[in-house]
């Protein structure tokens, strides 16, 4: 029988002897970790916490008690494929977090590098997920969405499946998101509404003052001249100069698939 190398490393753990944990990783007692896992040199596993088959998680993660992570998603879909989690570099999971692996859609579940998860937040199936963003307390995303980098979501949020969240969006806390959020804005009200620029957020990341009125500029043109989005997006691409912000405005709206949140 071949001696399982963590169990003098890992008192009083649960971890199958084929995982793959890099030295610097610190397992708490009570914490179960099964085979198909690698995890990264200087992560912290908390106690009670289950990191289950397909889980790749960096450097630096910390994941705390109770957390539950590449679980097999609540799809009634999944037959068993072989499946991933990704969690990134210096991303925080708090506690009872939650990361389902993904199903044959994209045969994987990703979430960023350093991203705060709060207590309770669910991923569910084929989220891909960039990074910086932060979760606030029990919002949960369903299967198959997408999050761009430096999203912040508040509290008890529920996003709807298949929705895209650009980047630099701020969504307020308890919002139901059934539609697209694009890049740059402020989303609350019931039903979700566009409610500006995120002009604060922006500013801490080092955005400036031209490139804000900029992005002003195009969603009023969107939001609140009347047009069309077809419409809008012919008049932001005569009438605003060529940037990198426009061009991400722009290429959003294009593929959107659900279309966007609604104006005021």
């Amino acid at each position: 029988m071949t001696k399982n190398p963590y169990t003098e490393k890992y008192p009083m753990t649960n971890i199958h002897p084929d995982a793959k944990i890099a030295d610097g990783v610190v397992v708490e007692p009570f914490a179960t970790i099964q085979g198909n896992v690698e995890i990264g040199e200087g992560t912290w596993i908390g106690p009670n916490a289950v990191i289950m088959d397909g889980a790749r998680i960096g450097k630096n993660v910390k994941v705390f008690p109770g957390a539950v992570i590449s679980g097999i998603p609540q799809d009634l879909k999944f037959k068993g494929e072989e499946t991933l989690t990704y969690i990134g570099d210096n991303t925080t999971l708090r506690e009872c977090v939650t990361v389902s692996r993904g199903t044959t859609d994209k045969m994987k579940t990703v979430v960023g590098s350093n991203c705060m998860l709060m207590a309770y937040v669910h991923i569910a199936h084929d989220v891909i997920m960039g990074d910086h963003c932060i979760l606030s307390n029990a919002t949960q995303i369903a299967g198959h969405v997408e999050i761009d980098d430096h999203v912040i979501i508040a509290g008890t949020a529920a996003v709807h499946q298949f929705v895209k969240i650009g980047q630099h969006a701020f969504i307020g806390g308890g919002s139901l998101v059934r539609k697209d959020v694009p890049p740059f804005v402020k989303a609350a009200r019931e039903p979700l509404s566009y409610c500006g620029i995120n002009s604060v957020g922006l500013r801490r990341r080092g955005f400036e003052g031209d490139t804000l009125q900029e992005v002003h500029e195009m969603y009023r043109m969107i939001y609140t001249r009347g047009f069309t989005m077809t419409q809008a997006i012919r008049q932001i691409e005569e009438e605003i100069e060529q940037s990198e912000e426009r061009d991400i405005i722009l290429e959003f709206l294009k593929k959107s698939e659900r279309g966007i949140i609604k104006g005021y």
